[in-house]
């Protein structure tokens, strides 16, 4: 299964990033969720620190929008994943150049979706 760092994690369960840890759990996904604020979901801690290291991630589901994720660049390109999901809303060509200048796969997509037509 494929380790998702799910960035802009919350523990509120009205937000889209809650319910994609969720989800990605019963998919059989590992899942690390990195946000700003303390808290746990789906049964793990909300990373806040930046230096903490997270090895062998598959892909980052982004749930910050474009405004704020220039704070967070340095940290989504150091992780080297594989892909990059831009869930609807945090759609960014900057941070996309960057990751294709490290041979980091972008997509244009929904994770809940990807994961409800088994084409995550």
């Amino acid at each position: 299964m494929k380790k998702t760092v799910v960035l802009g994690a919350t523990d509120n369960p009205s937000r889209y990033a809650y319910r994609a840890v969720h989800k990605l759990q019963q998919h059989g996904h590992e899942v690390v969720p990195v946000g700003i604020r303390k808290g746990e979901v789906g049964g793990e801690k909300i990373i806040n620190d930046k230096n903490e290291e997270i090895t062998d991630v598959d892909t980052v589901t982004l749930y910050v929008g474009p405004q704020n994720q220039p704070d967070w660049y340095e940290y989504i390109l150091s992780l080297n994943p594989k892909r990059i999901i831009f869930n609807p809303g945090t759609e960014n060509p900057e941070l996309e150049r960057k990751a294709a200048q490290k041979n980091i796969q972008t997509l244009h997509h929904c994770t809940l979706v990807m994961l409800a037509t088994d084409s995550y």
